[in-house]
């Protein structure tokens, strides 16, 4: 199989649209719009996540809003429904965004159900999914990393599960990593680690797990320099995935020599 081929064979696809990033990018915590833009930029990301209650699209009196500086026509737009905590209240929100955003389909459903850990409400969750996907709407869900509960969304027809790596926010990682990859072996979706991810390394790790993707923000956003992390991002992305594809070779407890011994004299040091 030539690359042109393995390329086009490890598509990712979101909701019937193919994506050259696997690095989905949220727009809160910058210092300001234009570093919002630098970042995202950096990141190479082409789907990027927004508050649709807690963000300006458009800015009066002038003033820029975040559709000026992330436009529709360069980037796929994910409204999400964060500050909600009922599945009537998300379902409200996402018609909103459906409304501002001209017919808008695409959209992160996220509920949270503790205030601590902000660890999503997963039967609020559940039945806000099944509504959302009936009234038509390609929902991507924010989930915690339980298989059970994630194929049971999956089951009700969503674009994509987006199992918890850590708390939401955290920098923490990914803390159970086999779940993700019990998750990633049964799903018939895109599978993407939302939340935990806190430097380059941990983007990797989630890839080579087998994950389609990751959204992350506080990793870029929080970071000393957000422009560089943002650029580290990307690559740990694409080295992630490429080790995932090649197969990493088998852990072994007791070391084996880099250069073969066939053909060596015996008794030659």
């Amino acid at each position: 199989m030539d690359r042109a081929t393995q390329d086009h064979a490890d598509a990712f696809i979101i909701a019937g649209r193919t994506y050259r990033s696997r690095l989905l990018t949220g727009t809160g915590k910058y210092t300001d719009l234009e570093q919002t833009r630098l970042a995202t930029e950096a990141a190479g990301a082409e789907i990027v996540t927004f508050a649709i209650r807690r963000t300006s699209l458009k800015a009066e009196g002038g003033g820029r809003g975040l559709l000026d500086v992330l436009p529709p026509d360069r980037y796929t737009l994910l409204p999400n429904t964060a500050g909600c905590h009922t599945a009537d209240e998300a379902v409200r929100t996402c018609r909103l965004a459906r409304e501002l955003l001209d017919g808008h389909k695409l959209v992160k459903l996220e509920i949270v159900g503790d205030p601590k850990t902000l660890y999503p409400d997963m039967l609020e969750t559940q039945r806000a999914a099944e509504m959302l996907v009936k009234d038509g709407f390609d929902v991507m869900v924010y989930t915690t990393d339980d298989p059970v509960g994630v194929k049971r969304l999956e089951d009700t027809g969503v674009a994509a599960v987006m199992p918890l790596g850590s708390p939401l926010g955290s920098g923490l990682g990914i803390q159970n990593p086999y779940n993700i990859v019990e998750i990633v072996e049964r799903s018939n979706v895109p599978v993407l680690v939302d939340a935990g991810i806190g430097t380059a390394s941990e983007a990797a790790h989630a890839m080579e797990l087998g994950c389609d993707g990751v959204l992350m923000n506080s990793a870029i956003a929080h970071a000393k320099d957000p422009i560089r992390m943002a650029r580290a991002m990307k690559h740990a992305m694409i080295a992630g995935r490429e080790a995932y594809l090649a197969g990493r070779m088998p852990r072994k407890r007791y070391a084996s020599a880099s250069s073969p011994l066939d053909g060596v004299i015996a008794g030659t040091p």
